[in-house]
């Protein structure tokens, strides 16, 4: 089932979209929003799917759709929790300046709370006050959550999945070294996240959807140019039941949390680029750390205004999923 959430009002008007996302029918009748259906998943899910099969049997009226016309499935979320399971990202990061991953990190999930209270639309521009800010983009997956129970197991975490998105988690990395120097995380960093227009079950995956893993190849576009290709099910430390069981530990989560992979990154040796037969990088950093360790010093500057990112992820046939991401670097008004 693939779900949306048109721009009305603060929190969307939820819709259903076809497989092939062409068509919509607005559903505001069955849940007013998304959030709305994750509360009463369990009664809701089912008048949604049969929706969803009359739509793409032709059985039902519908409407062309535009995905500009979306906002995020989530235009604001409970919860938004980032983790980082594909330890090759961290491990670069540290290599450029000479240091480990601490032990921990193989056996402990690393997470952040993020804000939740604004997500962009997949197709809406990335709006700052300067370009200076060291913009960069993070090509990530996200799962979203019904009620997980205090202390659940990876199980009960994993069958509490709903849905799946894609995230596009905007950091600006002249500005993280000062605030995580003060000991206490970052906050100016990292500016709202946008998602991809068409979130989706994971019954729609199909067996690319195994072990609360998606393994299947995203493309990450920046200005028309081939960046990255890494698998999303390659190389991911953490799978998602395992980080919500983390997330568990000490807390329940509620229905409508959004939880994010990490900058997707897959080991490879040199060539590293797409053009030159490599999986390329989900984010820009990753690729200055190459250029460092390579090198002696990164090349590749980070976003100015006007440049251009587009995420994306096809199912085995060559169908876009959950619809791209596409955003240029604005000034904002």
């Amino acid at each position: 089932m693939k779900l949306g959430s048109l721009k009305r009002g603060r929190d969307g008007a939820l819709v259903v979209i076809s497989r092939d996302l062409l068509r919509k029918v607005e559903v505001t009748d069955i849940a007013p929003t998304l959030q709305a259906a994750l509360d009463d998943w369990a009664t809701v899910s089912v008048r949604l799917k049969g929706v969803y099969e009359a739509l793409n049997q032709g059985y039902i009226d519908s409407e062309p759709l535009c995905l500009k016309e979306l906002d995020a499935p989530l235009p604001r979320a409970y919860q938004w929790v980032d983790g980082s399971a594909y330890l090759n990202h961290s491990r670069l990061m540290r290599q450029a300046r000479n240091a480990e991953l601490p032990p921990s990190f193989y056996s402990d999930p690393l997470i952040y709370q993020g804000g939740s209270d604004h997500f962009i639309a997949g197709q809406s521009d990335i709006s700052l006050p300067t370009d200076r800010w060291g913009a960069d983009f993070e090509a990530e997956i996200a799962v979203i959550t019904d009620d997980i129970p205090l202390g659940a197991t990876e199980q009960q975490a994993a069958d509490a999945i709903r849905l799946l998105v894609l995230v596009n988690d905007v950091s600006l990395r002249n500005l993280i070294p000062a605030e995580l120097a003060k000991g206490f995380g970052f906050y100016q960093g990292k500016p709202a996240s946008a998602l991809s227009p068409v979130c989706v079950t994971p019954d729609e995956l199909g067996d690319s959807w195994q072990d609360s893993k998606l393994s299947l190849p995203l493309q990450i576009y920046y200005n028309e140019q081939l960046f990255g290709c890494p698998d999303a099910g390659q190389d991911m430390h953490f799978s998602f039941a395992r980080l919500l069981n983390h997330m568990a530990r000490t807390r329940a989560v509620g229905a409508g949390t959004l939880v994010g992979s990490g900058t997707v990154s897959n080991q490879q040796s040199a060539p590293y680029l797409p053009e030159d037969g490599g999986l390329g990088f989900s984010c820009i950093a990753e690729a200055r750390m190459v250029e460092m360790i390579e090198y002696g010093r990164p090349s590749t500057p980070f976003m100015r205004f006007g440049d251009r990112i587009r995420i994306e992820m096809n199912d085995t046939e060559g169908q876009s999923l959950f619809g791209a991401i596409d955003q240029t670097l604005q000034p904002s008004q």
